[in-house]
């Protein structure tokens, strides 16, 4: 259960005391936020417990006090804490009356418990919340392999009719209905076969939550089971409340083995795939024992073994072949301008894949691939022979690029590509991090594939090179350069030589010939002019990259 007021009441550290609405404390609170703006409203998405001190309030008005609470419950606020001893040293009559007209729990804060507590108390309760509700599904996940492995699709409609408190239904491709649990839901199921068929002419994977009927009391949620673009079967699951964070968890978990029963072979790799992204959350969550747990023996040593991790983006053939004429064109493009049946993967996605995921089969090694939307996320050994075959076929498309565009005529997606330095499980987050700032660096200097690690080495000035870097260099230096072109001096190469020399006089005025009391005077010039100290690092810093950026163009 998510905290609730009286969670937060019965918080032996807190001291919080009930001052009006006690008899409304049940309420679930999703997040805990201070302000002391006179209408905090605009900010709320309700579900909050409001915590104040009263310092912009007229909390004496009744009148005012009663606009603000009767704002506060129409925006979903479940509480208002009020911090005694700080602007008020009880809370006024004014807003005591004003919460108990209008039902809204009242909690007094004592000097002594500062708002931070009472936030961490409450993110507190939203993570073990959370926490016991994936443990629960991936309980619930264990179970139902178990029975989907000893009682096929009977057993696995059985035990997640149990794990949701409702029933379940399998339909096959033309909407009929193969088994359901428990028994009686086989009537009840028979009723919906339309909405099955509505849901089977859209590409999969494809969900809905239908009606259940004017004389049914239940919510009922379809999905599509399979592989292709059509689905080839479809799960119902009916429940009396909207689904829980556990309750989805077995839904999910019943859908993928259901595709892997009714499929076969076919379903088996995109089982996998669902693994792997569970396997690679978990990874990237700072939970890789779970994530073990998940992953079994699907991929061996691969999860404790050093591994590098690729994340790939698709580009679409026009937007590749500007992608290579310059970092400024080559920008990454919307889903639906991708080739249409890859389900916004993209043929050079599906491509990189495959080269991955057969170099591992060839060579007898694990491999994680994951589609994610628009990306594709590799998770490979250090060295292993599938990090080696994508980093060819990387290299194979920046080859075909670069020989121009006679050579990549084909309606075929390109590709960029990040690459990880190698890391453990328990750095697969900042592995992941890497990885896109690779890809980043790849996009913008319209190469195919960027490693990590080439990023260490070389200069800065390079990451700089895009429009509004160099929009912002030609803007701080602009007032400096219109100095200069009426011939009343030269600052930018006078700054110029200072900064190089480290603010030296002597040094940076040999370097242009002039006096050193000249060069003073030019650079208290330059402060006026910018309206900026050069006693500043900042300034100092910005200065010098601008020059550095303009010197380039």
């Amino acid at each position: 259960m998510p905290p609730t007021l009286a969670s937060l009441v019965h918080h032996s550290a807190l001291k919080l005391t009930v001052r009006a609405g006690g008899d409304r404390l049940d309420v679930p609170v999703r997040w805990a936020h201070v302000s002391e703006l006179a209408d905090p409203v605009p900010y709320m998405e309700g579900g909050e417990l409001l915590l104040v001190t009263a310092l912009k309030l007229d909390a004496e008005d009744p009148e005012a006090m009663h606009r603000y609470v009767k704002r506060l419950v129409g925006a979903g606020v479940v509480g208002l804490g009020f911090a005694v001893g700080v602007n008020y040293d009880e809370i006024p009559q004014a807003l005591l009356d004003a919460a108990e007209e209008e039902g809204l729990p009242l909690l007094e804060v004592p000097r002594r418990t500062p708002f931070l507590a009472i936030s961490k108390a409450v993110s507190a309760a939203i993570a073990a919340d959370q926490y016991r509700s994936v443990t629960a599904g991936f309980a619930a996940q264990r179970e139902l392999t178990k029975h989907a492995l000893n009682a096929g699709p009977e057993g696995l409609l059985a035990a997640l009719a149990a794990q949701v408190d409702g029933w379940a239904a399998l339909y096959d491709a033309s909407g009929a209905v193969v088994a359901a649990a428990p028994e009686w839901a086989g009537r009840r199921a028979a009723r919906i076969t339309a909405d099955v068929e509505r849901l089977r002419d859209r590409p999969a994977p494809a969900s809905a939550v239908v009606a259940g009927g004017p004389e049914a009391e239940d919510r009922i949620e379809l999905h599509s089971l399979g592989t292709g673009r059509r689905p080839r079967a479809a799960l119902a699951v009916g429940t009396a409340a909207p689904l829980g964070t556990a309750e989805r968890y077995a839904v999910h978990s019943a859908a993928a083995l259901l595709t892997l029963v009714t499929e076969r072979s076919r379903s088996l790799h995109a089982a996998e795939q669902r693994i792997g992204a569970a396997v690679l959350r978990l990874l990237l969550t700072g939970q890789p024992d779970h994530a073990r747990a998940v992953a079994g023996g699907l991929y061996g040593a691969l999860l404790d073994a050093p591994f590098r991790l690729i994340v790939a983006e698709s580009v679409p053939a026009p937007a590749a072949r500007a992608h290579a004429d310059g970092p400024a064109r080559g920008q990454a493009v919307a889903s639906d301008a991708l080739p249409a049946g890859t389900g916004g993967t993209g043929a050079a996605l599906a491509t990189l894949a495959e080269v991955a995921e057969s170099a591992a089969a060839r060579s007898g090694e694990a491999v994680l691939v994951v589609p994610d939307g628009e990306r594709l996320v590799v998770l490979a050994g250090d060295g292993s022979a599938a990090a080696a075959a994508c980093g060819e076929y990387a290299a194979a498309l920046e080859a075909a690029r670069a020989a121009g565009p006679e050579q990549t005529a084909r309606d075929e997606d390109g590709l960029v590509v990040g690459l990880s330095a190698p890391a453990g499980p328990v750095a697969a987050a900042a592995a992941y991090k890497q990885a896109e700032q690779a890809l980043s660096v790849a996009r913008r200097r319209g190469r195919v594939l960027v490693e990590h690690e080439q990023l260490a080495s070389g200069s800065v000035l390079p990451l700089l090179a895009d429009d509004a870097v160099r929009a912002f260099a030609d803007g701080l230096l602009r007032a400096l350069r219109e100095h200069d072109a009426t011939g009343r001096g030269d600052l930018v190469a006078s700054l110029r030589a200072w900064l190089s020399r480290h603010g030296q006089w002597d040094a940076a005025a040999a370097d242009l010939g002039v006096h050193r009391h000249t060069l003073r005077y030019r650079m208290r010039r330059v402060e006026e002019i910018l309206g900026r100290s050069l006693d500043d690092p900042d300034v100092r810093m910005e200065l010098w990259l601008a020059l550095k950026t303009t010197s380039r163009d």
